[in-house]
């Protein structure tokens, strides 16, 4: 029987609410996520989905609004207690503890300490745990037995950290990529378009190929900043074919012949996910910087914020 794949497209980089923001547009159930992430004994925060257009084309946005409650920061050992509570499928927590462990790892080697010293603290701890955990659990609603990604664009310039500015992509981020050898791209964006989050989601769940399949669906996940693209990931899911023949590949002439651009603007684009944008979105989120949640103290803390 064939395998069920998921395949993200991360044209404008990735980042853990764009995953999850394109998984729902593919047809996940908000509900399903609700019910899958209220297993964990953490609250005080709501999630919303309302529909985003940019350039043409049409999508969902994704986003955790942190309720105003104080959190302990938490490390590597509360995150284990936090899932080892839960009756999430064995396989979500299982992944989920894969992702926080590498995210806290590189981390701890950027800052040179301990792995018990890094602290996903405050705000930003309820953003990469939503984040993290929906996502390993939304691969497990969707029946998705393997995950592909793209080739990453980083961006450039500097980001805000508890630490300061720091370089782009930022440190952690760099380190997760480099740990598997991710395939980067050239870019000339000045912002950061892949965030820690997101690099240790596709580094340690996918594998960095766009694989043959039969597309079964397609979802957008959208993030709030604007570019002169479309700021979004693109998800397929289908069937993988297995040992399927590779494709030619182009003359030099066969692809200067198709070099031409495609303009959608105007055109409004039907993905066929098998739910329209009229369900219940919930509105009004602008863009706001919680992601980044740190704090004043002497412990290093990961850089989870996303770049939406």
């Amino acid at each position: 029987m064939s395998k069920r794949i998921a395949y993200f497209d991360c044209f404008s980089g990735a980042a853990g609410d764009m995953l999850l923001a394109a998984l729902l547009d593919a047809g996940l159930s908000l509900d399903d996520l609700r019910a899958d992430l209220d297993k964990m004994p953490v609250g005080g925060y709501e999630l919303r989905l309302e529909p985003a257009r940019q350039h043409g084309i049409t999508g969902s946005r994704f986003d955790v609004v942190d309720l105003g409650e104080e959190r302990p920061a938490r490390n590597l050992t509360l995150i284990r207690e936090i899932l080892a509570h839960t009756d999430l499928p064995e396989a979500v927590i299982g992944k989920a503890l894969r992702v926080f462990t590498r995210l806290g790892e590189a981390e701890a080697r950027v800052h040179g300490v301990g792995l018990d010293e890094i602290h996903f603290h405050e705000v930003g701890a309820i953003d990469a745990l939503v984040d993290i955990v929906g996502f390993c659990a939304a691969l497990q609603r969707l029946g998705i037995e393997a995950v592909y990604a793209s080739a990453l664009p980083l961006g450039s310039g500097v980001v805000r950290t508890e630490h300061g500015l720091l370089p782009v992509p930022a440190p952690a981020t760099l380190e997760l990529l480099a740990e598997v050898g991710a395939p980067v791209l050239s870019d000339e964006a000045r912002a950061e378009l892949v965030t820690p989050t997101g690099a240790a989601l596709l580094s340690t769940l996918a594998t960095f190929a766009r694989p043959a399949m039969h597309i079964q669906a397609v979802g957008y996940g959208f993030g709030v900043k604007e570019f002169a693209w479309p700021n979004m990931v693109r998800v397929w899911i289908g069937e993988e074919i297995e040992n399927a023949p590779r494709g030619p590949r182009p003359t030099a002439a066969h692809a200067h012949e198709h070099a031409h651009a495609h303009t959608h603007e105007g055109h409004t684009h039907d993905h066929g996910h098998g739910h329209d944008h009229d369900h219940e979105h919930e509105h009004g989120h602008g863009e706001h910087d919680h992601e980044h949640g740190h704090g004043e103290h002497d412990h290093a803390h990961p850089h989870t914020h996303e770049h939406s």
